[in-house]
């Protein structure tokens, strides 16, 4: 029985973690920093969208308060760079904390791998609407085989995904290690964040305005 709720409570988790956190869809159960790097992912794949950005740095700056670092090197370096370059720029917090330099070099490769990996599960965790490079084999010329390989890795992939995805939990622990120098897991409702931090209400037209891209009254 515990291990099938365990599976259970991994696929809603990571079923958060790849959803779009929309108005439409507001997030379920309890955010976290693994939340927060999702809202990140977001901002840089809507990087011309001026009001996707507006709106997933509102929802992420919400976290970044609660979770009290929207004031230190992580919050500061996520406010000052340009959407569509967060994710390549969490390398650099190691560089910004003047206390532990020693192994900033170590920690800044060991982010740059494990960021570059979690976009991918994300990216492909939403394939059917986006995947940046393009469909893998794309690039193949005969008609037939082309639609043969797009059938067998698209088939595959819905059912190792939930596998896959898991990689998705165990980053984040790393990631926030990595980042906040802490294992300790700081969640919060989404009733919470909009309460104290900040973070869009769902049911407000307004904020629902924005994420659909009409601002007036915004």
């Amino acid at each position: 029985m515990e291990p099938s709720i365990k599976r259970n409570d991994d696929a809603q988790r990571i079923a958060q973690l790849t959803s779009p956190y929309s108005p439409l869809s507001p997030p379920q159960l309890p955010l976290d920093f693994g939340d927060f790097l999702s809202l990140l992912w977001r901002v840089d794949r809507h990087a011309e969208q001026p009001h996707l950005v507006a709106y997933y740095r509102q929802c992420a700056d919400a976290l970044a308060r609660a979770m009290d670092f929207y004031q230190k090197g992580l919050g500061r370096l996520v406010r000052t760079t340009a959407p569509g370059s967060l994710y390549r720029s969490l390398s650099n917090v190691p560089f910004r904390e003047t206390g532990r330099l020693v192994d900033a070099s170590a920690r800044k490769a060991a982010i740059e791998q494990l960021v570059r990996l979690r976009g991918d599960v994300l990216s492909i965790g939403s394939y059917q609407h986006e995947w940046v490079v393009g469909w893998p084999g794309s690039g193949i010329i005969n008609d037939e085989l082309r639609e043969r390989v797009f059938a067998t890795l698209f088939t595959a992939l819905r059912g190792q995904y939930q596998y896959l995805a898991r990689l998705l939990l165990v980053i984040d622990i790393v990631l926030q290690e990595l980042l906040l120098g802490t294992r300790q897991n700081t969640e919060f409702s989404l009733g919470t964040l909009i309460e104290r931090y900040g973070y869009p209400d769902p049911e407000n037209p307004a904020v629902r305005n924005l994420y659909s891209g009409n601002t007036s009254g915004w």
